[in-house]
């Protein structure tokens, strides 16, 4: 159990650092504060899970092999001594000072949200008058939400990186970010107010869906894929070691409960069930991208001065499949570099980002 020494200094690290934009949000101009914190909200939120996917590919995962603390301090500064002798042990090891400081760092930008998302829930209880419970609920929502996500976070530690549960905790991110995209477009109009929100709606809604689902899917593959270390399980492009159709081993691949690098039954995994895992991933990009091209298409086909903002929605839409693409076989071509793992790791937040901004567009009446 951590000592409630260790849980104020991290309280305390969380309010210094949601201070910062709080201060920026106070003072500048423009739109109320609630709307710019929701947005910012997002924004950090963004960078969360970019930071994340930092965390991940640099091994810094265990960097602090406990949670919420450092070997039960709330800094690295604090523990450098057990820091220092878990690498002289094992000097390629997941323990390192910089190692301990990248997953610090990540825990300290997670702590962050959940303050501002406290602020968030602080904010809409005091509107619940003029803007009647929608807010509330909506940002209690987003509370739990954020400790589930935070639970998910202290299980990738203590159960070792375990492929599920760091894929899920990916899955968690941007499912946060999209419900945080939604709430913080949202009109939030006073219960006397005259004024009604009219917009048209030209996106059909089962169509946008589909293209959201499917896209989780393969956000969920290409998690799988890292999670395993995978990616280099197929070193070519477009083949997979030579072969239109390598040689694959689904159920092996594709068992969800197992520890690191392990199989079911506790040996080590097999190289075809690596080859699965990446093969997978590769079949299902063709079919998001297919669907996500007919849903920019659809868009752009009916393009109008009142659906400009939305065009401009599905052309980034379409520039964020291109940068996928490219940072996708980036992966495989040069051997899984660092840059191109981060940017098709940020790409993907960026597409959930995108697709949640073009729902607001939607319409149920349009097939």
């Amino acid at each position: 159990m951590p000592s409630f020494i260790l849980l104020l200094e991290l309280a305390l690290i969380a309010v210094v650092f949601a201070g910062l934009p709080l201060v920026y949000l106070w003072t500048r101009p423009g739109y109320n504060f609630f709307q710019r914190l929701n947005w910012v909200l997002v924004f950090m939120t963004f960078d969360l899970i970019v930071f994340g996917a930092f965390t991940r590919l640099t091994d810094s995962g265990l960097g602090c092999p406990d949670w919420p603390g450092c070997y039960g301090n709330s800094n690295p500064l604090h523990a450098l001594g057990d820091i220092k002798q878990a690498e002289h042990l094992l000097p390629d090891g997941p323990v390192t000072v910089m190692k301990a400081w990248i997953e610090m760092i990540h825990r300290y930008l997670a702590m962050t949200v959940g303050a501002l998302i406290l602020v968030q829930v602080g904010v809409a209880f005091s509107k619940l008058k003029s803007l009647g419970k929608g807010p509330l609920l909506g940002s209690l929502g987003l509370l739990l939400l954020v400790c589930i996500q935070g639970a998910f976070g202290a299980w990738t530690v203590t159960l070792k990186l375990q492929p599920i549960i760091v894929s899920l905790h990916l899955i968690l991110a941007l499912f946060l970010l999209a419900a945080l995209t939604t709430y913080a477009q949202q009109v939030w109009v006073e219960k006397n107010s005259s004024v009604r929100v009219l917009r048209v709606r030209p996106v059909p809604s089962l169509l946008w869906l589909s293209a959201f689902v499917i896209l989780f899917c393969q956000i969920f593959l290409g998690a799988w894929v890292s999670t395993n270390y995978a990616v280099l399980a197929c070193p070519d492009f477009p083949t997979c070691l030579g072969s239109a159709w390598p040689e694959t081993n689904w159920q092996e691949g594709f068992t969800l409960w197992r520890q690191l690098g392990l199989n079911a039954q506790g040996e080590f995994i097999s190289p075809v069930a690596l080859q699965t895992i990446h093969w997978a991933h590769r079949l299902f990009a063709n079919l998001v991208l297919l669907v996500l091209l007919v849903l920019v298409w659809k868009i752009l086909r009916q393009s109008n001065p009142a659906t400009e903002s939305l065009n401009r929605l599905a052309k980034l839409l379409l520039s964020l499949l291109g940068l996928q693409i490219i940072t996708g076989i980036s992966n495989v071509v040069f051997q899984w570099p660092l840059i191109a793992a981060l940017m098709h790791t940020a790409g993907s937040a960026a597409l959930v980002f995108c697709m949640v901004r073009i729902g607001y567009w939607t319409s149920w009446k349009r097939l």
